[in-house]
């Protein structure tokens, strides 16, 4: 392991070296360092008391190296490159279904609307068995989504195991050329709020968003609420096109600065906007990164949208792909991006980091104050800040251990097994004696949980134990324990309206995956019901978008 933290940070100090040498000496240093670094390698491969992968030790002193940058600096072997690709486009051959791990079993989680999985009738919770007749029980998510793909037009035949069902069912598929949605839905939330919720900036993103504005409109919309919570970006290309359907032609939206001059462009909108007049709010949440904050940042220098919900994350660095030998690649940050007041929103100094190799957010006395198009004050160095912060909700660990532990996502197929199709999702809830079912079920499973308070009575325990009063301690320290095991058994019950808001929005992803689930929260969204409101009143919407 010293070895080969050692070639990393060689490969780290000729980097180093580079930024901050004349040209000469960095050519110097650079050959130095690699030379060094061959060696170095060569040593180990021969003498190494064990035998050493060739492979891994190199792409081991790559990520080594890469650590020193930024998280968004990244090798792309070869091997990565149709991940990487499916990741940066949406597309790929295949079925259409998102696989994942529940409980030890490999599951749907997600069979997209409109491709062969869900035509053929495949359903999230539907646990897989086998691929053209192999086992694939108990075996690594990829190796599965690796036999699910293929060449388009050929068959792929799925077999899986459904609740509430005793045999397993057999699907015969043709694969396809898969392009995941970007807009994972859109509607009316009132006769004249449209409501669209964008999930990816991959290519088509602007055509989609601009084609599901046009329908709402088309159905008398005349106000939008456009949803941008944990959507992590993507192309820069597709924020341009975006922005420009609700700007005129020629405005400027962001530009780059980098070390090498052919980084640093500006791009402007481009083509007539659909609607410049269409009142409008953005959601965010603290998720909402990137391409996302070019859009909603932009959108807010122009006073053109108001930004409802959380502080956003705060990247403000842009990625290029550059070709490497052997068919790999590096995707390595070239440049900031600076939107329209001037401000880059970037919030975690990478460039600066401390004695120990962390890194910190800017601090505030470092954040500089800028003006929107109107005059309103904005900050760089922290994200974009809302112009209606709306507090995310918070559930207790214990909730949030129920999710990740699968048993919500288990219960909602057993549900779905047993239910039919509700005729709407608008105002779903369940009952209270199947509320009460869901809590007594969960209990059966024998479910678990750790709290702090667990840990800290632990500590407690074992400190006292060291302690000649440990004998006069004994009871009360066992009744502290008692009340701490009494007190998790009735956390469910404690938080069961958050239990089962949770639960119904799941079970509305089962029937009809992102559709029921937004349709779910629709009716119940705090930040939605903040937008509704804003977007009420006329007077209100525009005071937010006035400078004082």
């Amino acid at each position: 392991m010293k070895h080969l933290k050692i070639s990393g940070l060689l490969i780290a100090l000729a980097l180093v070296v580079w930024a901050f040498a004349g040209p000469g000496e960095k050519y110097f240093e650079i050959a130095k360092s690699l030379d060094i670094f061959s060696t170095l390698f060569k040593e180990l491969n021969a003498y190494y008391v064990d035998e050493v992968d060739p492979k891994k030790l190199i792409e081991t002193g790559i990520e080594g190296m890469l650590t020193q940058l930024d998280p968004y600096t990244d090798y792309i072997s070869e091997e990565e490159q149709e991940s990487f690709s499916i990741l940066t486009t949406g597309q790929y051959a295949g079925v259409g279904a998102l696989i994942g791990i529940v409980n030890k079993k490999t599951v749907i989680t997600n069979p997209y609307t409109g491709f062969p999985a869900a035509q053929a009738g495949l359903r999230v919770g539907d646990e897989i068995i086998s691929v053209d007749g192999k086992n694939v029980q108990g075996k690594p998510t990829i190796e599965v989504s690796s036999l699910m793909k293929g060449k388009p037009k050929t068959e792929v035949v799925i077999e899986v195991k459904r609740a509430g069902t005793s045999e397993t069912l057999k699907f015969k598929l043709i694969r396809e050329k898969i392009k995941i949605a970007n807009v994972s839905y859109y509607g009316l939330v009132t006769p004249d709020v449209a409501y669209i919720k964008l999930d990816e900036f991959t290519p088509g993103a602007g055509k989609e968003v601009e084609e599901a504005l046009t329908s709402l409109k088309k159905k008398g919309a005349k106000k939008l609420i456009l949803d941008l919570r944990e959507n992590l970006g993507g192309s820069l290309y597709e924020a341009v096109n975006i922005v420009n359907l609700f700007l005129p032609k020629g405005k400027e939206v962001v530009s780059t600065k980098g070390k090498v001059e052919e980084w640093n462009k500006t791009y402007t909108t481009l083509n007539q906007p659909i609607d410049t007049q269409i009142p409008l709010t953005i959601l965010t949440s603290a998720s909402t990164a990137s391409a996302s904050e070019i859009v909603a940042g932009a959108l807010q220098d122009y006073d053109r949208a108001v930004l409802i919900g959380q502080k956003t994350f705060g990247k403000g660095l842009v990625q290029t792909t550059r070709q490497l030998a052997y068919n790999a690649q590096l995707k390595i940050t070239t440049a900031k991006y600076y939107i329209p007041s001037g401000r880059c929103i970037q919030a975690i100094d990478y460039e600066h980091r401390k004695a120990d190799g962390s890194v910190a957010r800017f601090p505030d006395s470092l954040k500089r104050e800028f003006k929107t198009h109107g005059g309103r004050k904005v900050f760089d160095g922290a994200g974009l800040d809302p112009d209606i912060k709306v507090e995310p909700p918070a559930y207790s660990p214990a909730v949030a251990e129920l999710v990740s532990s699968g048993l919500v996502f288990e219960y909602a197929s057993l549900y779905c097994a047993g239910h039919p199709l509700p005729e709407s999702f608008r105002n779903f809830k369940l009952s209270e004696l199947e509320a009460d079912r869901f809590v007594n079920w969960v209990a059966q499973q024998k479910f678990t949980y750790t709290s702090e308070l667990d840990q800290r009575a632990t500590e407690l325990i074992a400190a006292a134990r060291k302690e000649k009063t440990y004998d006069d301690l004994q009871i009360p320290l066992r009744d502290l324990k008692n009340k701490i095991e009494q007190n998790k058994a009735d956390v469910l019950k404690r938080n069961k309206e958050d239990v089962i808001r949770i639960l119904e929005e799941e079970i509305a992803f089962h029937y009809q995956t992102d559709k029921g689930q937004a349709e779910v929260r629709l009716s119940r969204d705090a930040e939605i019901h903040q937008a509704l409101k804003t977007l009420a009143d006329t007077q209100a919407y525009r005071n937010v978008l006035t400078a004082n």
